[in-house]
């Protein structure tokens, strides 16, 4: 893995951890010489890891949608902002430019972009290593409504082994490296009326 994607929140959050997290992770990338791809902004978790990563010598790559920019939220300070015409667009290049998946502690939009790549991820599109960064166990409750998914038969177990896991920015992206995710057909009851 060359490029890192990052998933986080325009904003910093209610707890002091979530911004030390981002920063770690982003000091972290940096030091193992992965490029950061993300969001493009300057505020909120999303300024933070690229302000940590770029201190630490790190390479970031922006996206950002236009109409984000022209409200004054993109990073200008980074090395390489690209400008794209929409979200759906974003998330494409994203995905395109990178080779693994991380999401931070984020609201909607964190958790869309995760489950597409998830999905994505579900549907052999790409088999790259997606991972949450737990910080505060701030996803212990999605992680037990997949995991009630899984025992319900509407998620395949070996979907939710997608997701790499941990509370640790080091221990995350040592699992994500370790990680070689398989294609799995994603119908449970093809076949079955």
């Amino acid at each position: 893995m060359k490029r890192m994607c990052v998933f986080c929140a325009s904003s910093k959050g209610a707890q002091p951890t979530y911004v030390s997290r981002a920063a770690e992770l982003g000091r972290l990338l940096a030091g193992q010489g992965y490029e950061l791809v993300y969001g493009g902004g300057n505020i909120g978790l999303m300024g933070v890891i690229a302000d940590a990563c770029l201190a630490a010598g790190g390479r970031v790559i922006g996206v950002i949608p236009k109409a984000l920019m022209d409200k004054e939220l993109g990073h200008t300070g980074i090395q390489d902002l690209r400008i794209v015409d929409s979200m759906h667009t974003r998330k494409a290049l994203m995905a395109e430019l990178s080779d693994g998946f991380i999401a931070l502690p984020g609201g909607f939009g964190t958790l869309e972009e995760f489950a597409e790549i998830l999905t994505w991820g579900q549907l052999g599109i790409h088999r790259k290593p997606c991972g949450l960064l737990n910080v505060a166990g701030f996803y212990d409750h999605l992680l037990k409504f997949l995991d009630h998914a899984v025992a319900e038969k509407l998620l395949k177990a070996k979907h939710r082994a997608l997701i790499v896991e941990d509370q640790s920015p080091a221990t995350l992206l040592e699992k994500m490296a370790r990680t070689h995710p398989t294609l799995e057909e994603k119908w449970i009851d093809r076949g079955q009326t």
